[in-house]
């Protein structure tokens, strides 16, 4: 008997894989780093924080950004994590800089 997968069904099937190794990617990025920022080149909330991983270079850029939605609630950028959690965007890690609350999340 032939497959019953259509084309359509296959790249599903595909994206599926991608976007599981691309959570996977994250997860590993988040608890491998003290600090990882997830941003783009061009973002000017995103040159308020370290630039780390540009999404816009990558090819599946659209699809990075749907998984971080799905593992954070958010698609925007810059997203910092410090330790393995999001401390939030630009302007939150520039706040947490001038509340002196930043320097003892990277110490301790």
């Amino acid at each position: 008997m032939g497959s019953l997968a259509s084309k359509s069904s296959k790249m599903t099937v595909s994206k599926m894989a991608n976007a599981q190794e691309i959570r996977e990617f994250i997860k590993q990025a988040i608890t491998e780093e003290k600090v990882v920022i997830f941003s783009k080149t061009y973002c000017p909330y995103c040159k308020l924080a370290k630039d780390v991983y540009e999404l816009d270079e990558r090819e599946d850029e659209s699809d990075f950004q749907d998984n971080l939605a799905i593992l954070n609630g958010f698609r925007s950028v810059p997203q910092v994590y410090i330790n393995g959690k999001c401390i939030g965007g630009g302007t939150d890690v520039k706040n947490l800089y001038e509340t002196g609350k930043l320097e003892p999340m990277l110490i301790g």
